[in-house]
């Protein structure tokens, strides 16, 4: 007979050969659980990184543990808040953010190696992928009431859980063991303008002798962050020459559209050294400020119901089912659609043009614009904002439900685990006051649209052009999994132990955008459509050899095969040696894969408005150095991506120096070959800069007569060789004051020595790329209050990187966070705390068309929340 993995064993195991973050228990607590844990030998349990269980808690690989106790005292709302605060995300993650086709999505980049290497498990089985993206996780899925405890693996497990397991594996382990009801409310405010925040959940459960059920509803809110209401917002910088300006065919000169940029025409005139005299015989530019109605972080909401149950059939078997059921939504809003229009040489909205039919002067005419491009009557360009459709405003709605039901037994020692699972995952995404770029080019050249005065157009040519354009994504996985673990033989140090497993999904993914998108006709949108089906198959084989009590010996070996690419094979071993009952040497060598994702395989080509940061092109708009921009991207699809492999080693020691205190140190070496990489505008702009290859099929072209950037192809390839070296440190320590209280600390620190592509140079240090990052945990107990100080440090970073020479200097990001929590006699908790305390400003600087690195750091400024829990 066995049962589920206990919280305190968990604990205990990452105290002894692991790490606790944010929470360590003290000594006290230590003892007590291991009574428990002597008192319940012969059950079995496991741990994340490995699927066998066993009666021995104690393991090879480094498992960082976050218990619920430590997700209250962290003051966070959701679980992607959580994890991306954690010291393992060390470069940032991705989270919601308008004008993105991810507008709703939130993900996790251990070691800064992406979302597409981290791989996030819910009660070991594989959360979904995003429908938005098709080849990520959304950690906005998960219920955080629902969550009982989080374990972070910081070493590669493709030997064990398949694809995508480069960087570490988070495993979301839900609650189970619970008796009775709890209720939770809570709200916050951030220091600026909006972005306020709510939380609640209300949860039940029941056991007995033959069973247990617990269920409940948990749901979180954030409200939009438009960039304005920042203090640190400066029109001049968020700016776009997408506005209302005439180029020629091809873009050599610019002038701004006579007339077109006034206080009633929503653009503005800037100086520009470089542009043609315009009608009144002044060099000038229109500019759009997007800066001004754009949103900087968009909306999220989270709804979830979820239900765990098991029922012990008899003393041997036990049939168990998970089913959580999800509802998130987002708004963003992004400023107005903006298209190039070729405007025909007899429009009456064309410069080049000196008379309309009716024979009289065209108020457009532009001789000396006319004469630089080569003469009069020729069709010309013009970059317009459309602003009298009103701001781009984005709703997206994600729904999922997983359902898993499973039979564990155990005949005669044998352990059998077997289930299936089924998930369904949609996504409907609602873009309003879009241009439909064939009417509108209509409307040009015909002059029905009046390019001098946009926010005059009468309502029925407006809404002629305008379209709300739709977009619906699915991404659902049917699985059939198994397992049948066995004892081999008797060793020195007890019984080698194998499991022997197998795992099949077919999986289904589409992402739908209407027919005028597919067909090119919107401006300002992005992304295209891509779907396609696959199944992907496993086999595994997992064994633990105890040489002796002191030392034990892992090896695994897993096959995956996909119906549209090939196959891979994943080996790893791991060794444990304890000279001492206090000291734990441990060691792995293991290869992984992450295999093309179908999306990436089967997208079709789109347009793309990327704000980027360059200095030339923002010298040839007359903006600062450091402007943001947005300038016209070509995204690709590749159909011949093949899998990357990676091949990586660990090696550390834990140990417990006192009853007091415990520290582990470990160091971690991935090599990433054949490398799945998505590069973004500004990343190929950077690289290009500073002199670092980009793949053959991508390009920045610039114009030859100011270096301003002109369009961008970007996408994936398959891209060399990734190294990354470096350092987890933790430590506990444990302070009991008897009558005047008890003190528990924490820090987990991670090191980043080196991340480089191809043996060339090192990155780390670049903008985005900090040397360490830490988190200092502290909890002071004394009768009925808790209080929290939590302390939060990034690195220093440079500013820049050109021909290869790091230049500038972004300080080192440091922040705390208080907490005090009153338990109440009554079953109630009172909690009240401020995340950034000293409300300090993020680093400022432009980075990715930001003001500052917005997956890295947060602009929420001085957060304060209360929040009261009820248990009955």
């Amino acid at each position: 007979m066995f049962t589920n993995t206990k919280l305190a064993k968990s604990i205990q195991l990452a105290i002894a050969f692991g790490a606790v973050s944010g929470l360590s228990l003290s000594t006290a607590a230590v003892a007590q659980e291991t009574e428990e844990a002597e008192a319940e030998a012969v059950e079995k349990i496991q741990v994340t990184g490995s699927r066998i269980k066993r009666a021995d808690m104690e393991g090879a690989l480094p498992v960082t543990v976050i218990d619920r106790a430590a997700i209250e005292f962290s003051g966070q709302t959701s679980v992607a808040d959580l994890l991306r605060n954690t010291s393992f995300n060390s470069s940032g993650s991705f989270r919601p953010q308008s004008g993105s086709s991810a507008q709703g999505v939130s993900q996790i980049s251990l070691r800064g190696l992406g979302a597409s290497r981290s791989l996030v498990l819910v009660d070991g089985r594989r959360l979904a992928r995003s429908p938005s993206t098709g080849s990520s996780q959304d950690l906005n899925n998960i219920p955080a009431a629902a969550v009982e405890r989080v374990e972070i693996l910081t070493d590669g497990a493709s030997a064990v859980y398949g694809s995508d397991a480069i960087g570490g594996v988070i495993n979301i382990i839900t609650r189970k063991d619970f008796n009775g009801v709890e209720m939770k409310l809570g709200a916050g405010q951030i220091e600026h303008e909006n972005g306020d925040r709510e939380e609640g959940s209300i949860i039940f459960g029941a056991s007995s002798g033959e069973g247990q059920i617990l269920g409940g509803v948990s749901w979180n809110k954030r409200d939009i962050i438009f960039a304005r209401d920042f203090p640190w917002y400066d029109s001049g910088n968020a700016v776009s020459v997408n506005s209302n300006n005439f180029e020629n065919i091809p873009l050599t000169t610019r002038t701004a559209v006579p007339g077109g940029c006034n206080e009633n025409s929503a653009y503005s005139l800037t100086d520009f050294g470089a542009a043609l005299p315009n009608t009144a015989g002044e060099q000038k530019l229109c500019l759009y400020e997007f800066g001004q109605v754009s949103a900087d972080e968009a909306s999220t909401g989270n709804v979830a119901l979820f239900l765990n149950a098991r029922y012990e059939i008899n003393d041997d078997w036990s049939v168990f089912s998970n089913m959580n059921v999800s509802k998130t939504n987002s708004f963003g809003r992004y400023a107005p659609s903006l298209a190039r229009i070729r405007v025909s040489a007899d429009s009456p909205n064309n410069p080049t043009n000196p008379t309309l039919s009716d024979g009289s002067v065209n108020p457009l005419y532009d001789s000396a614009f006319g004469a630089a491009i080569g003469g009069d009557n020729q069709d010309v360009n013009v970059r317009h904002r459309f602003a009298a459709l009103g701001t781009r405003d984005g709703d997206v709605e994600n729904t999922t439900s997983d359902l898993l039901v499973g039979f564990e037994g155990d005949i005669d020692g044998i352990l059998v685990d077997f289930g299936v699972r089924r998930n369904l995952s949609k996504t409907f995404d609602i873009g309003r006051n879009y241009v439909v770029t064939p009417i509108a080019t209509e409307y040009f050249n015909s002059g029905r649209y009046d390019i001098r005065n946009p926010l005059e157009n009468s309502a029925d040519t407006l809404n002629s052009m305008k379209a709300t354009i739709s977009r619906v994504g699915e991404y659902n996985t049917d699985e059939v999994f198994g397992s049948v673990q066995f004892d081999l033989f008797e060793m020195d140090g007890g019984t080698a132990v194998a499991i022997v497993g197998g795992e099949w999904r077919d999986i289904f993914y589409r992402d739908q955008y209407d027919s005028l998108s597919e067909g090119g006709a919107i401006g300002g949108s992005a992304g295209n459509s891509a779907g396609g089906g696959r199944q992907a198959s496993a086999a595994y084989v997992e064994a633990v050899f105890p040489y002796s009590d002191e030392l034990e010996i892992t090896t695994a070996l897993r096959r995956d095969k996909y119906s549209d690419y090939g196959s891979d094979v994943s080996p790893k071993v791991s060794v444990r040696y304890n000279p001492t009952d206090e000291l734990v040497i441990r060691g792995s060598y293991g290869e992984g894969f992450r295999a093309p994702t179908i999306d990436i395989l089967t997208q079709q080509p789109s347009f793309s408005a990327d704000s980027v940061s360059d200095v030339d092109t923002c010298r040839s708009i007359g903006q600062d150095d450091d402007c943001s921009t947005q300038i016209d991207a070509t995204v690709i699809a590749n159909p011949g991506l093949e899998s990357e492999s990676s091949s990586q080693y660990a090696i550390g020691v834990a140990y417990e120096a006192a009853d007091w205190i415990d520290f582990s140190i470990d160091y971690f070496n991935i090599e990433i070959e054949n490398r799945i990489r998505g590069f973004s505008s500004q990343f190929i702009i950077d690289s290009v800069r500073a002199g670092d290859s980009i793949p053959s099929d991508f390009s920045v072209v610039r114009n030859a007569a100011t270096n301003a950037v002109e369009s961008v192809t970007r996408g994936f390839g398959n891209d060399g060789t990734l190294e990354t070296d470096g350092l987890d440190f933790n430590i506990n320590t444990r302070f009991d004051f008897n009558e005047i209280g008890s003190l528990n600390q924490n820090l987990t620190f991670t090191y980043t020595n080196n991340l480089s592509t191809d043996g060339g140079r090192n990155f780390v240090d670049d903008a985005g790329t900090p040397e360490y990052r830490g988190v200092f945990s502290n909890v002071y107990s004394i009768g009925d209050f808790d209080i929290v100080w939590n302390m939060n440090v990034i690195a220093s970073t440079s500013e820049d990187t050109v021909d290869g020479e790091q230049i500038g200097h972004i300080p080192s990001w440091i922040t705390n966070d208080l907490q005090v929590n009153y338990n109440a006699p009554w079953g109630g908790k009172v909690s009240v705390g401020s995340q950034n305390i000293g409300g300090k400003q993020p680093p400022l600087f432009a980075f990715g068309g930001r003001d500052y690195n917005f997956n890295l750091y947060d602009g929420y400024g001085r957060y304060v929340y209360a929040r009261y829990t009820q248990s009955f």
